[in-house]
Order: C-alpha cells, then sequence, then structure tokens
C-alpha cells in the first residue's frame, strides 16, 4: 500500500504530461503526444465528417420508400418491407467493419476504405438514376408514375444501393469508436470529453440527416431524384477529403488480431477439462505476462465469478505444464484469465442487446409506415406541399434539443438527487426509460391513424391526402421518438463501448448497429405476418394500399404491447447484468498511474 501511496502523490511539477496514457499511437506508430494529436481537433474533424457521411445516406434513405413506389411501382408494404431489409442489411454490414478495424486494418483503415464504396455507390446510383431509372423524364413525383423498368436497370439499381449499404454499414461502428479514440480516458478531462463525444456524435448524425429530410426530401419528393442522389454523392466525397485531411492529427489503437479464435480457444480449452475440480479461491488460473499476451489491449480484466465453467479454460493442468514449449502454453489448451474474461464480457452484452432490437423495431417505423401514413393526411399549408419524408425533422430537432437539455439539466439534476459521485442516470437506466418512451411514442401514433381515419374520405380510389387531419398531428410521435434515442441510442453507444474489451471497441458499436439492423429486419417480418394473418377471408388487411380500407392503428398499438413486454425482460436482465471489471487506475490532479492487479506489468506501469 505504500507504494500506492507514493503513487497516487507523484505529480508532474517542472514538465507537463507529454505522451497519452491509454496507449494510443500516431499515424507513424508512435506514441501520441498529447498536445499535437486527438483532442476536440480531431474530434471536431470526425464530427463534420460524420455529419456529412449522414447527409448523404439519409438523402437516400429518408425517401427510399417513396422511391421504390413511385419510381419502381411496388406497393405499399412490398417498399416499407424492402426499406426495413435494406436497412437491416446497412447494420449487418457493420459487423463486417467491425471485424476488419479490431483484428486487421485497425480503424483508419477501416473508415477510410469504406467510405470510397459508399462514395462509389452514391455515384453509381446517381448515374443509373439519370440514365434510365427516370424514364420517362419528369416521373416519380406523386402524380406522375415512372414506367417499368428491365432486369438489367433493375439489378444496376439493387447494386448500387447495396454497395451504399456495404460502405456506409461498414464505416459507422468504426468512426463512432475512432471518434472515442481521440480522448485518453486515463485523463480526467479527456475522459469527461470522451462520454460527451457520444452525444455530439449522435447530435451531428442527426443534424447531417436534418438536411436530407427538409430540403432533400423535398425535392426528391417533387419528383428531382437525381439532383437528390447527385447532392448525396458530393456530400460523401466532401466527408472523405474532409476525413482525409486530418490523417496527421488523428490517434490510433493498433489492431488485436482475430477475436473469433481468442473466442473459439476459450470454448475448447474449456471444453476439455470439464471434468477439473478448480479451487473457489481462483489460485490455479493463468494469468498472462506480456511476452505471452494474446491481445494487444492496454488493461488486463479482473477475474469475475460468472460463467465458472469458462475459468477451466484457465486452469493450469499438470499436461499443460508438460506441453509447454519456449516458455509458451498451447492456446487451445490454455488461456490467459483475460482472454476467458472477453468471452465472459460478451455474453453479458448479448441479454441487454436482444433487448434492443424491439426499440430498433419501433425506431424504423419513422422511415416507413409513418411516411406511408403522413402521405394519407392533409400535407398541404395553402398551397405548399408538406413532403411526408421531411415531418422527421422533428425528430431530429427533438434529438438536437433534447441532448442539450439531458447533459445541461437533467443530468446535473439527477446527480444532485442521487448524492453520489456519479453524475445522473445510467446507461441502463437510460436505455430503459427510452423504452418506455418508445412505448408513448406507438401509442401517440396509434390513436393519430385513429383520428385520420375519422376524417378520411372513405370513397377515395387512393389514400394519399384523402384524410383533412392535418400532417402536423404526427409531431408528437416524432418528437417522443427523438427523445427515446437521447436515451436509448446515445445510452447504447456509451454502455456498449464501456463495457467491451480494449480489443473489441468497434465490435461494441457494431452490436448497437445490429440491434438496429435486426431490429428492421424484425420490423419486416412482422409486416408480413401481419399481411397474411390479417388478409384471410379476402379482408383488404392492415396495412393494405389503401390505408382508408385498413388498421395501421392496430399495427402500431401492437408495437407498444410488444415493446411494454421488451421493457418488463429488459428490466430482468439489467438487474442481472455485471459490469467489465478492469485494471483500477488511480488519478489526481489530471495525473494517472495504472496498477496492474494481475501480476502483469506494462513498460510505462507500475506494479503492486
Amino acid at each position: 500500500m505504500a507504494s500506492l501511496e507514493v503513487c497516487k502523490e507523484e505529480k508532474f511539477k517542472e514538465e507537463p504530461e507529454e505522451f497519452t496514457l491509454d496507449g494510443s499511437v500516431d499515424w507513424h506508430g508512435r506514441p501520441a503526444i498529447r498536445a499535437k494529436s486527438g483532442r476536440w481537433v480531431a474530434g471536431t474533424i470526425i464530427l463534420l465528417n460524420q455529419g456529412l457521411a449522414t447527409l448523404a445516406f439519409f438523402g437516400i434513405g429518408v425517401n427510399l420508400v417513396l422511391f421504390l413506389t413511385r419510381v419502381l411501382g411496388q406497393n405499399n408494404a412490398d417498399a416499407a418491407n424492402n426499406v426495413s431489409k435494406w436497412t437491416g442489411t446497412v447494420y449487418i454490414f457493420s459487423l463486417v467493419g467491425a471485424f476488419l478495424s479490431d483484428s486487421y486494418w485497425g480503424r483508419y483503415k477501416t473508415c477510410a476504405i469504406f467510405q470510397v464504396i459508399f462514395v462509389i455507390g452514391l455515384v453509381s446510383l446517381s448515374i443509373s438514376s439519370y440514365l434510365f431509372l427516370i424514364a420517362p423524364k419528369g416521373c416519380g413525383n406523386e402524380s406522375f408514375q415512372c414506367g417499368k423498368h428491365s432486369s438489367f436497370e433493375m439489378g444496376m439499381f439493387y447494386l448500387s444501393i447495396n454497395l451504399i449499404a456495404l460502405g456506409n454499414g461498414g464505416y459507422q461502428p468504426t468512426i463512432a469508436t475512432f471518434g472515442a479514440d481521440q480522448f485518453d480516458e486515463e485523463h480526467s478531462k479527456e475522459a469527461y470529453s470522451k462520454v460527451a463525444f457520444f452525444s455530439y456524435f449522435y447530435l451531428a448524425l442527426n443534424l447531417g440527416s436534418f438536411f436530407s429530410n427538409t430540403i432533400l426530401g423535398y425535392f426528391e419528393d417533387e419528383g428531382m431524384w437525381v439532383l437528390g442522389f447527385w447532392v448525396s454523392a458530393g456530400s460523401a466525397f466532401a466527408a472523405l477529403v474532409l476525413f482525409l485531411v486530418g490523417t496527421a492529427r488523428y490517434r490510433h489503437f493498433k489492431p488485436t488480431g482475430n477475436p473469433l479464435s481468442r473466442f473459439c480457444q476459450v470454448l475448447v480449452a474449456a471444453s476439455r477439462k470439464w471434468r477439473v475440480q478448480m479451487a473457489s479461491n481462483g489460485k490455479d488460473l493463468y494469468v498472462m505476462d506480456e511476452k505471452e499476451s494474446s491481445t494487444i489491449g492496454n488493461k488486463k480484466i479482473l477475474h469475475t465469478h460468472g460463467f465458472k465453467f469458462l475459468d477451466r479454460a484457465a486452469f493450469i493442468s499438470y499436461r499443460d505444464k508438460e506441453d509447454q514449449k519456449g516458455g509458451l502454453y498451447n492456446p487451445w489448451r490454455l488461456c490467459p484469465i483475460t482472454q476467458v474474461e472477453e468471452v465472459k464480457c460478451i455474453l453479458r452484452l448479448l441479454p441487454i442487446w436482444l433487448c434492443t432490437i424491439i426499440y430498433s423495431v419501433v425506431y424504423t417505423q419513422m422511415a416507413s409506415l409513418f411516411v406511408v401514413q403522413g402521405a394519407a393526411m392533409k400535407t398541404t399549408i395553402s398551397h405548399f406541399r408538406i413532403p411526408p419524408a421531411s415531418m422527421s425533422s422533428f425528430d431530429i430537432l427533438s434529438v438536437a434539443i433534447f441532448i442539450f437539455f439531458y447533459r445541461h439539466v437533467i443530468d446535473p439534476l439527477v446527480g444532485k438527487l442521487k448524492r453520489t459521485s456519479s453524475k445522473g442516470l445510467n446507461e441502463l437506466q437510460r436505455m430503459g426509460i427510452g423504452l418506455v418512451i418508445a412505448v408513448m411514442a406507438m401509442v401517440s401514433a396509434g390513436i393519430v391513424e385513429c383520428y385520420r381515419l375519422k376524417y378520411a374520405k372513405q370513397g377515395c380510389p387512393q389514400c394519399s391526402g384523402s384524410s383533412s387531419l392535418s400532417i402536423f398531428w404526427q409531431i408528437p410521435q416524432y418528437a417522443l421518438i427523438g427523445v427515446s434515442e437521447v436515451f436509448m441510442y446515445v445510452g447504447q453507444l456509451e454502455f456498449f463501448n464501456d463495457q467491451t474489451p480494449d480489443g473489441l471497441k468497434s465490435f461494441g458499436s457494431a452490436l448497437c448497429m445490429t440491434s438496429i439492423s435486426l431490429g428492421n429486419y424484425v420490423s419486416s417480418l412482422l409486416v408480413s405476418m401481419v399481411m397474411k394473418i390479417s388478409t384471410e377471408d379476402h379482408m383488404p388487411g392492415w396495412i393494405p394500399g389503401n390505408l382508408n380500407k385498413g388498421h395501421l392503428d392496430w399495427f402500431f398499438f401492437l408495437l407498444a404491447a410488444l415493446t411494454t413486454i421488451d421493457l418488463v425482460l429488459y428490466i430482468a436482465c439489467a438487474k442481472w447484468f455485471k459490469s467489465i471489471q478492469l485494471e483500477e487506475s488511480y488519478e489526481e490532479n489530471d495525473e494517472s498511474c495504472s496498477f496492474k492487479i494481475l501480476f502483469g506489468m506494462d513498460n510505462n506501469q507500475m506494479q503492486l
């Protein structure tokens, strides 16, 4: 303990800290100098990059359901399903980006490569729309439908949007983690900035989509699809150039190798020793030293008592000692406890992650059924027509306003009420509140649909603009979704980034994206099931082409009920969850001393 007190009292009085303490390096692989790298200079570049890239992505995504119905001639249910599947594909590709980032390429290279793919996809869509998709010229607005398309033309369309899905999906989780890398969590001021970065990152994402949902949404709704697509392509190219400009300023972490092999090693090693009798105090567990380390993470993970079967992978048997060669153990028979704890961390995250999928089903309705509902309402003010997709601007404004309100009002207030050193609500509490508000949003959408049907013209052949109820009655459901996002998605980004080991940070961000992906797939499946069941006996179904003959309100109330059930399960999982236990850090006056509890020691760290 004496050495602990000495280290805690140690201060750099004459010279300030020069290098970062978290193990980050510069472009040349040398230890990063704090004053010349990272921080808000690099963070701001990444935020601007995110805003421009989001503008480009939502320039396609926000009106895709209308493009499919007006240009490609699909019906409402099919178009909503295809948008959900496409959005799900975008986020499935986030796992590809996270895997390459954490394992081989590193975050910078992964971001650059997938942004190039993103730009290629947008340019391809712009060219194909100009040459043959928007045919005859001027089609694609509400009153002028486009003609049929050949297999080649449809193939070019699907190739383009899948390149967009691959580029944006692989880039998104990596850029979020790369932005957080620019702040040293071992430094008190930068650690606080790192937490704030996730809020501003989500704010940049929403502000970027604001232009898409308003200006671009208006042009595309009027049939100027080619102009909207070229603006998106230009924005993505500008984002790529801006990202490359900041190259010399970024901080980097080296990739840690294939995590799948590490996970498999733990499972195989534990299975081989399933009959082993272990001591309860954990004395026989293998703790790696620096040379034997199978990971490059900067922090070791402390042993926990959950998933005890996996601890057998770290049990040192007589056979392990006999098979030892050159001071190294066979990794398929013996794994260090930190490697075992990596697997435990992911297993503990999975129930929480599964509970976020239903929320994403609610969230995805903004890009599909909310737009379809809005198109069936009164969308005109005098002679000006409001594009239904542009109503998501109220979601964006809600997010922007509430992020600042939460950080500067709610967070400090809750901290005072709790009377603890920690500020405000923790991530799990915020995600639970997000689910509660999501239920309120679906109830609001269902009530609006009830009144829309009440004021609808029942005899009209099509449902577009057939109700006298103003589209502005959708504002509450969009605003509630926005508030729930601040609690759910910002909390989710912070939670998964904080609770994943150092070598799996991009994977943590990818979990957020993948929950959105599966939410879109579940939404598509749910719509298909509802339509199949509700159209029996020649009934029009809940979501027919003419909404006035359906019951979209019942579908929204169904989502509210499913989210309520999900909330109950989430509360149970949150109570069961145990946080990751890292080696302890002690900090005083912005100076940090880290201590290896588990026998290992890095060059810049002391050992108790």
